[in-house]
């Protein structure tokens, strides 16, 4: 895959590092298992999903999962752990939740080394407490070995040190700024501060002549502000800096104001979930708003068909989104035929379908069977975290380039992008691989000590 360096580069393009942000719920079927309880005390939730499924379960779309199609994994568990932030505004558990589709089809079909994978997915709202308990119970209670598929506003900055205490190397889809500042931590996505950059990255390509970047108000605002920003001032466009407390209440009022400021020669660039965006979307179209601006931008998880298909032909080709991962619609690669398959047989608790969310849990499923498989004897907390440090050049069509955690001061493993607009309900590609500038100086950085 080709990786066009962006214009906005401060210096000579350098060659990215290996190898897409944020959000939307147990996995259940006639072949798998799943039991959940909730803490009265703390209100975090937690489920496990194991799918020993019988070899009638595997049809001829999903057999080759695993390496025996339709023998399912009768092996001792190998138990996984992931933490996932749920709350009004904020859900992320589409990930876990597709995750466990892809582990369901694997079990269906041999397992890793004939051992079924066991996902234990907890949930939190926000509490440093509650994550930290959760992290706990995962090793104490749950015998987890490692952690795959985290997507949560606090996890990393709460756990980095635990996880770093134990040896636990995490594959996540982050969001807090640890996800890419720590050794112990590496996102197959952007997250929403490269993410954004991409969005931005984009506008300021079309010739946007000034930048209004808005956002939820939750934790790590200033952070991923701080790369739009970055790239703003680098190439010379103003930039407004907004925020909203989610749920939004008055769309209405937030699309007029982003539309003021931002002009008929400039670009309003969304940082929100896809039902968050969503509704501010439908007020400035309600008002007429929709081309009053240059173009409108989003971050990677308006990256849905679910939005394309919510907004109408009205949008079409006048929303820009950025995409960490590869657009999924009209892509017959075999790999994105297996996605659509599993999806539909196993994936009936995500709720988002085909997007985003949906292909960082593939990815974070599929590189940690890809690193399990690779382990000779026991699965021990040792040996998992082993494989997962390990990852170096893992391949999927999902992503411009290969991907790998290695042995860094920390990662940013996926820091190239595609750009996405709807049309006829669904994403379509606007622009192909583009590198994410080194104007961000946390991009520059990881090019330093990465290549």
């Amino acid at each position: 895959m080709r990786i066009h360096q962006h214009g906005l580069r401060l210096r000579p393009s350098l060659a990215l590092g290996a190898v897409i942000c944020l959000f939307l719920a147990g996995c259940g079927s006639s072949s798998s298992s799943s039991s959940a309880s909730s803490s009265a005390a703390g209100g975090s939730s937690s489920a496990s999903t194991t799918a020993s499924s019988s070899s009638a379960s595997a049809s001829t779309g999903t057999s080759s999962c695993g390496s025996k199609a339709g023998v399912a994994a009768t092996g001792t568990p190998i138990n996984l752990g992931t933490i996932n932030t749920k709350q009004p505004g904020t859900d992320f558990t589409d990930i876990p939740n597709m995750e466990s589709a892809y582990f369901a089809c694997v079990n269906a079909n041999g397992g890793v080394n004939g051992h079924p994978v066991k996902l234990f997915v907890e949930t939190d709202q926000t509490q440093p407490s509650q994550i930290a308990a959760a992290a706990s119970k995962l090793i104490s209670s749950d015998h987890v070995v490692g952690i795959v598929g985290v997507t949560d506003l606090l996890e990393c900055t709460i756990d980095q040190a635990y996880w770093k205490k134990l040896g636990v190397f995490e594959i996540n889809s982050g969001i807090a700024p640890e996800c890419w500042s720590t050794p112990n931590s590496a996102a197959v996505n952007m997250g929403p501060r490269y993410s954004s950059d991409g969005a931005v990255q984009y506008a300021i390509a079309q010739h946007a002549s000034k930048i209004v970047f808005d956002q939820s108000n939750v934790p790590g605002t200033g952070y991923i502000a701080g790369g739009p920003a970055a790239l703003a001032a680098a190439a010379h466009v103003p930039i407004t800096q907004l925020t909203e407390n989610v749920p939004i209440t008055d769309a209405s009022s937030v699309a007029i104001k982003e539309v003021d400021d931002a002009g008929p020669n400039g670009a309003v660039i969304l940082n929100y979930t896809p039902p968050e965006a969503l509704v501010i979307l439908q007020a400035a179209q309600k008002l007429g708003l929709e081309d009053r601006v240059k173009l409108w931008g989003c971050s990677t998880p308006c990256n849905t068909d679910f939005l394309a298909k919510a907004l109408g032909p009205k949008w079409d080709h006048k929303l820009f989104v950025n995409a960490e991962f590869t657009p999924p619609d009209g892509n017959n690669d075999p790999e994105f035929q297996l996605y659509r398959a599993v999806l539909k047989q196993y994936g009936s608790a995500v709720s988002g379908g085909i997007g985003s969310f949906s292909q960082f849990g593939w990815v974070e499923a599929k590189f940690a069977v890809q690193a399990l498989a690779t382990i000779k004897g026991s699965y021990t907390l040792k040996s998992v975290n082993a494989a997962f440090k390990a990852i170096k050049n893992y391949k999927t069509a999902m992503l411009c380039q290969p991907w790998t955690f290695g042995n860094y001061a920390f990662h940013i493993p996926n820091n190239a992008d595609y750009t996405t607009t709807p049309s006829n309900g669904q994403m379509i590609t606007a622009q192909g691989c583009t590198g994410i500038s080194s104007a961000d100086p946390q991009i520059a950085a990881y090019h330093k000590i990465a290549g």
